[in-house]
């Protein structure tokens, strides 16, 4: 494989605009991500249950419409879709960098907020999720796929760094603000991609039976379904004890900056791993994939038994070099196994049943370390989050699973 044939995507008009797009929102993402934590906890006095509460107002709609959403992007033109979730997605953002810059900002209105930028994420993730097999040829899929995730693993290295920086020096709303600005831009680029139309369907089927169809193809499909029950006890781990504990116990410990180098080491981890993905072919990808994500464990681990900073660089980016590995093999057994015309459902589905128990974990991990500890639920947590990755690994399905033959593109997605 050469490395002309690795950015062969980029040669797709479609594929390059839709880069760009991505490209700007990563960028945005990567630095909210770290901003929203802070700005939470400097308006609740470091109260790691406000945070919860603000991250589980997110995660609760989005869960609860993702089905929904999937729906949605199988019917009408998913660029469509994704644009109007991008602009919902500015606007709720934009509010609360508002709110936080001017010092007006009370939790209520930062749940309220949060609450409709989950709305907006349960609509364009299953959009987002399925654009790709319409955008470049089924041989191409592993370069494509790697392509965005080197977008996401380049900005994510300075973004988190940068975004700290911004909080230490004029306050966590200038970051948000940025973010706010990055999905009104993305909205702009994606306005430039032109999909042909897919054949209409024959009559109207009803949401519900839709929602049956993509059902049917989870259930009778046994890596599918076994993965995405896995995670949902990751997600709620790595949402919980991680994203809310980690923010409050890295302050004080190896404190904000230090906490934005870990998670830039985790980005440089991706980074590196994506590189290799552009030019070694994944074979057996969720088996590779399983062994990859079970290293995300190790900086949980370590940040609740021994958070040096060093130690905890070290680990993030093993963990990062993991979650690149996954994050492909996952796109590719779905992409290149589930039908185009039910694959936003499908993708619903597993998030849906990822997600479900994120708000749990969010609500959760305050009181638990109100009551046992931050070190020790991150421990705990960290165990627990390996251990599950091997029981997934258990099933023959996920083992054996092999990548698909290539084969042409039959009929693009839509507009």
């Amino acid at each position: 494989m050469t490395w002309r044939e690795s950015f062969a995507p980029l040669h797709e008009r479609n594929f390059r605009f839709y880069f760009a797009a991505r490209f700007v929102n990563t960028l945005g993402n990567a630095m909210a991500s770290v901003a929203l934590a802070f700005a939470v906890l400097e308006v609740t006095d470091d109260d790691p249950a406000a945070l919860g509460f603000v991250l589980a107002a997110h995660t609760i709609p989005m869960v609860v419409l993702l089905l929904w959403g999937g729906v949605l992007a199988d019917r009408f033109p998913r660029i469509a879709v994704l644009q109007t979730s991008n602009l919902v997605s500015a606007a709720s953002q934009g509010a609360i960098a508002l709110l936080v810059i001017s010092g007006a900002a009370e939790l209520w209105m930062l749940v309220v907020l949060s609450a409709g930028h989950g709305v907006a994420s349960a609509a364009g993730l299953p959009a987002m999720a399925s654009m790709m097999p319409s955008l470049v040829p089924r041989e191409e899929l592993q370069h494509a796929n790697a392509l965005m995730s080197l977008v996401r693993s380049g900005l994510v290295v300075v973004g988190p760094t940068v975004s700290a920086l911004l909080v230490v020096g004029v306050g966590a709303g200038w970051a948000l603000a940025v973010d706010a600005v990055a999905w009104l831009l993305s909205a702009a680029l994606l306005g430039f991609v032109r999909v042909p139309p897919r054949e209409p369907a024959t009559g109207t089927p009803s949401t519900w039976t839709e929602l049956r169809e993509g059902w049917a193809f989870v259930r009778s499909t046994q890596w599918l379904w076994t993965v995405v029950l896995g995670f949902g006890v990751l997600n709620a781990i790595h949402a919980g004890p991680w994203f809310t504990l980690g923010p409050l116990h890295a302050k004080d410990t190896i404190g904000e900056g230090g906490w934005g180098l870990v998670l830039s080491a985790e980005a440089v981890g991706l980074l590196v791993m994506t590189v290799v993905m552009l030019r070694v072919p994944l074979q057996r990808p969720l088996l590779w994939g399983m062994l990859g994500i079970s290293l995300l464990g190790v900086p949980i681990i370590v940040l609740g038994a021994h958070p040096t900073l060093v130690v905890l660089v070290a680990a993030a980016f093993a963990a990062g070099v993991g979650t690149e590995v996954f994050s492909m093999g996952w796109n590719l057994a779905m992409q290149e196994n589930v039908p185009d015309e039910m694959l936003s459902r499908v993708y619903s589905y597993d998030m849906l049943g990822s997600f479900v128990a994120m708000p749990l974990g969010q609500l959760a991990v305050g009181p638990l370390a109100l009551a046992f500890g931050t070190g020790e639920v991150l421990v705990v947590s960290g165990i627990a989050y390996v251990a599950t990755c091997l029981l997934v690994l258990l099933s023959p399905a996920v083992r054996r699973l092999p990548r698909a033959a290539p084969e042409p593109l039959v009929a693009p997605a839509e507009t």
